[in-house]
This record gives C-alpha cells, structure tokens and sequence, in this order.
C-alpha cells in the first residue's frame, strides 16, 4: 500500500465515521427545533470555511467562482438540495426516525445510477438492472405495509442524489463549492434566527456551543472525503460509502431502540441485495478494465 493509499483511506474513513457518527450529535440537540439547528449548522460553516480557505490560501478560486454567472445558478441549485437534504435529515433524527435516515442513505446509491440512466444517457449492464430492481421493490415493500411512501428516506435519497448530479455538472473545487453553496443559503439562515423571538442565541451556553459544532462537522468530513476520492479508486470509494449508513443503522436498533419490523428488515434486506449486485457490477468491470490495460 503506497502513502497516498494509505492517507486516502484514512482521510476516507474519517469522514465515514463522522458523517455515521451524526446522530449521537444531533440528539444532543434534541430541546432545538430543527430548522435553528439547520440555520446554525450554515452559520458557523461559514465561519469555520472561511479559517479554512484562508490556511489553503484558496481566495482568488472563490473570486472566479463568484464572478462565473452559470456557476453561480448550478451552486445555487445545489445549494437547496443539500439544505433541504440537512433539514429532513435534523428533522427525521431529532423525531426518532433514525431508521428512515439510514434507508435512505442506502438508497442514494442507486438514485444516483438511476439519474445517470435517465438524465446523462448512461447505460447499465443486466447486473445493474436487477441491483436497480432491488431497491425499487424495497420501496414497495414499505409503500404496501405502510400505505403510503417512505417519504423521509426518498426524500434524503433524491435531495443528495440531485445535490450530487448537480455538482457533476459544476466545474469547481469541493472547498470553493462547498463555501459559495455555504455563502448563499447565509441569508436566509440569518432572516430565519433573527425573527426567532428568543433571538438566535437564546439558547443555553452549553447547547449554543454544541451548535456551533455543527459547523466543524459540515466541514471537515466534506474535506476528507474530496482528499480521499483523490487518492483512491472510484471503487473503493463506492464500497466507503456504506459505512456511514451501517452505523446509524445500528445506532438506531441497539442504541435509540427503534423497532425493526418484519416489513421494513425485508426492505432493508431488498436494498441491501441491490447494493451488493451493484457493488459486484463495478468490480467486474474493474478487472475488465484491467485486463484490457495489459
């Protein structure tokens, strides 16, 4: 394994473990409601992007993305998405939907394949139809059991499945998007805590602390992920990407006591079977790919 293997995989498990590690956070938070939590949450991001851009010395890649027009209007869009995405994820863990947030992080995978099919033109193999058929008929095993959509989990998988194909399409740094993403949703979090009648710091000191974590856990997971996907294999970065939802899964039946009926483990399971064909159709190719290096 070469250093560069070496730190990317730290880097990449790092930020698995932080973004998995989310819900201990946010239920500490629980007397906050989840739109503060939110406007928070981009508050003190801005601050700590701005420490961080400063030390990178990445200013004059901030001035050229602030002054490209269609750049601006593909972040602003991403923006909403990944703010929407933050909202419904507070809400769902702060209201005891924990289980419903790790589905749809388990579905976001093949949201995101099925956006490249319809929208970018991509073509899957047979291997890929069926991992999609998979998680579909999770879906409607829950939407049949419980009479209607799961909404929580659609909605993360969606809001981050377009969040991601948005920024597909913008040509900028990870920093310098996520900052202009950042620096657009400030108003509106600021109009939200400054109608707030208790102010936007009526809060214990304790729980305004916890608060302003929220910016150093948006940021520094972001940034490890954008140095391990440097570093790794698209593969191995694919296989990364479900730990974070293993651990909330697991938080949500040992640790918070969810129930984890019979209707929602055969989803799970469906999802599951889908991520691992799906998983097994990049492999392939990656030996494919491969042998015909040689």
């Amino acid at each position: 394994m070469t250093a560069e293997t070496r730190t990317g995989l730290m880097a990449g498990l790092g930020a698995y473990l932080i973004w998995g590690l989310l819900p201990l956070y946010l239920k500490l938070l629980a007397p906050v409601p989840a739109a503060d939590v939110l406007a928070h949450r981009i508050l003190w991001s801005v601050l700590v992007l701005t420490g961080i851009v400063t030390i990178v010395r990445g200013w004059p890649r901030l001035k050229a993305a602030l002054a490209d027009r269609r750049l601006l209007l593909l972040l602003l869009a991403s923006a909403v998405c990944i703010a929407i995405n933050w909202l419904v994820y507070t809400w769902a863990i702060l209201n005891g939907h924990v289980l419903d947030t790790s589905l749809g992080y388990f579905i976001n995978p093949l949201v995101s394949v099925m956006f490249g099919v319809v929208l970018l033109g991509e073509r899957l193999s047979r291997l890929q139809w069926l991992a999609v058929g998979c998680a579909l008929a999770g879906v409607l095993v829950l939407t049949v059991a419980r009479g209607s959509l799961p909404l929580i989990s659609l909605a993360l998988a969606f809001s981050f499945g377009t969040y991601g194909l948005i920024r597909k399409q913008a040509a900028v740094d990870a920093l310098t998007g996520l900052f202009v993403e950042t620096l657009l949703l400030v108003p509106i979090a600021a109009l939200w805590l400054g109608t707030r009648p208790e102010g936007p710091f009526g809060w214990p000191v304790a729980l305004i602390g916890l608060l302003a974590l929220g910016g150093v856990l948006t940021a520094v997971p972001l940034l490890l992920f954008g140095l391990a996907a440097r570093r790794l294999k698209l593969s191995t970065v694919g296989l990364m990407q479900y730990i974070a939802p293993s651990m909330v899964f697991l938080q949500a039946v040992f640790l918070f006591g969810e129930p984890l009926d019979q209707w929602q483990l055969t989803a799970f399971l469906c999802i599951w079977a889908g991520l691992l064909l799906y998983t097994l159709s990049l492999s392939r190719g990656a030996v494919a790919s491969a042998a015909k290096a040689r």
